[in-house]
């Protein structure tokens, strides 16, 4: 709930505020392109060329080796570009790995209940249990056995609730970890020595266009594939061993099908761009310093609060917000997503906040996007606009219950 101590609401109709986000692209994916991004960012794709010959392959390559180098990625860890964005990555991870032995999922926001209903209404998996939490919350981290896969998200997307660490990730496990850390990956610090799996896509922190996802492989991954043979027919945009060892070609830039090479090249931006500023460090400090602008605000604000209910565990990337007004919360559900609606439209409509609302099977409120490529300047330009909203919203409701 907001704090007791805040002051009192800001007075109805307040008048415009007088700075602007010189940026209001707040989006959680596609995400904001990186300060300065232009179309002449784009200017050597190789456009019109086979994705196989010599040069764009080596462009291929080159996003594999820049994104490993920038994680901080293990030497003997394999990557690659996969179809289908993140989603095509985990399923990939989940229709090729899966099987060997029972799967414990954590769910605590829609895509990782999505990757539960994958594995046991799709996969059918006889042991499988579903670890569920409520928006805002975590699930009970310590009932995830060791001796099974465990399937995860590290940031929630649409819940704003991240991991705080891998503790509860056992160092001698004998199951794998499968993490999904698409709103993770470059913004949050990854701990490679407790994960088996690893996916992200190029449009979320680094701000690049969608198309492909990246897949990363832990030599104990490699080993369950090369290993297990799963049940079910696999297509072929999933495979990725060839006569029972790994096809290393997807992992040095023979994709499985066609990616579009002007997106390579953004993704090559972002990259470049990481490198330019300081790497992995500065890309995380981006984002927490967004994250402690918004912070700041919810304080001393009344009307809103975080989604995520704990603050070791709020999302520096996806930043979930509820109103938390109390004519808000008398509302029944219906009246409640219209009146959130009615303040992303609101901000839409002024030009200071594009695509701010809530996912649409996450509780009504905002979803501020603070990646590493969303200047503070531009978090702290937004807040006095949401006070601005949100005084217009809660003016229509008092008229309408006068």
């Amino acid at each position: 709930m907001a704090s007791a101590t805040k002051p009192g609401l800001r007075p109805a109709n307040p008048p415009l505020p007088a700075v602007r986000p010189a940026n209001p692209s707040f989006s959680s994916g596609p995400c904001a392109k990186r300060p300065g991004w232009s179309l002449d960012a784009l200017s050597g794709a190789y456009l019109g060329r086979s994705h196989r010959a010599a040069g764009p392959k080596a462009r291929l390559a080159e996003v594999i080796t820049r994104s490993k180098a920038v994680l901080g990625m293990p030497a003997d860890w394999r990557l690659g570009i996969v179809p289908a964005s993140d989603t095509g990555a985990v399923e990939m991870a989940l229709w090729s790995l899966l099987g060997a032995r029972g799967v414990d999922v954590l769910a605590w926001e829609s895509f990782s209940k999505d990757w539960g209903t994958d594995i046991v209404k799709q996969l059918k998996l006889p042991d499988a249990r579903v670890i569920s939490a409520p928006y805002g919350q975590l699930p009970d981290l310590a009932s995830a056995d060791a001796a099974r896969d465990v399937v995860f998200v590290w940031n929630g997307t649409t819940s704003g609730v991240r991991l705080p660490n891998a503790d509860w990730i056992a160092a001698d496990r004998q199951g794998l970890a499968i993490c999904d850390a698409t709103s993770a990956a470059f913004a949050m610090d990854l701990p490679w020595s407790k994960l088996d799996v690893v996916t992200w896509s190029w449009q979320k922190v680094l701000g690049g266009e969608a198309a492909h996802g990246m897949l990363a492989l832990s030599p104990r991954a490699v080993e369950r594939l090369e290993s297990h043979k799963p049940a079910w027919p696999m297509p072929k945009i999933f495979r990725m061993t060839k006569d029972g060892k790994l096809n290393e070609d997807i992992f040095k830039g023979e994709t499985i099908n066609t990616p579009s090479m002007l997106a390579v090249e953004d993704a090559l931006d972002g990259l470049r761009w990481a490198e330019s500023i300081g790497g992995l460090p500065a890309l995380i400090a981006r984002s927490e310093a967004n994250l402690a602008a918004i912070a700041g605000w919810v304080a001393r604000t009344p009307w809103v609060d975080f989604l995520a209910e704990d603050a070791a565990n709020r999302s520096c990337t996806s930043i979930c917000l509820k109103i938390a007004a109390p004519w808000f919360t008398a509302l029944d559900a219906e009246a409640q997503a219209k009146a959130a609606k009615s303040l992303a439209s609101l901000l839409d409509k002024e030009g200071v906040a594009l695509d701010a609302a809530n996912y649409r099977d996450a509780p009504p409120g905002l979803r501020i996007w603070g990646g590493a490529t969303v200047e503070t300047a531009d978090i702290e330009a937004l807040l006095p606009w949401l006070d601005w909203a949100f005084a217009q919203v809660e003016a229509e409701q008092q008229k309408a219950a006068a």
